[in-house]
């Protein structure tokens, strides 16, 4: 079974935001947004029918509709961690980014902003 991932503390989170703004951010603070934006996606979507990946750091699966247990899901959304981590806290729109998006539920927007 996989493992879920858990929301950073508020505090913690405010703390690497000031980090992403000022462009001091290392790789550790990037898989860590991106780990605690994509559990935020979770609780707010939860589900099975849409895989979110951010490569290398993380993927989830979200939104209710057709459950799959092997292989590729019917929707796959994927893109670079800089990109979720800008449409999570709402500084880019989902029609604006550059993401890999197909499949029915695909679109995140409905979801976004999460912060």
């Amino acid at each position: 079974m996989a493992r879920r991932l858990t929301p950073l503390p508020a505090a913690e989170f405010a703390d690497l935001c000031e980090r992403l703004d000022a462009g001091t951010a290392d790789r550790s603070d990037l898989k860590a947004a991106v780990k605690h934006l994509l559990a935020l996606l979770v609780q707010r979507a939860p589900g099975t029918s849409v895989e979110v990946r951010v490569p290398p750091f993380a993927a989830v699966q979200c939104i209710e509709g057709a459950r799959h247990t092997r292989g590729t899901p019917p929707a796959v959304v994927e893109m670079d961690a800089a990109t979720w981590i800008a449409l999570a806290r709402g500084r880019i729109a989902w029609a604006d980014a550059q993401v890999r998006a197909s499949g029915e539920r695909s679109d995140l927007s409905p979801y976004l902003p999460l912060t």
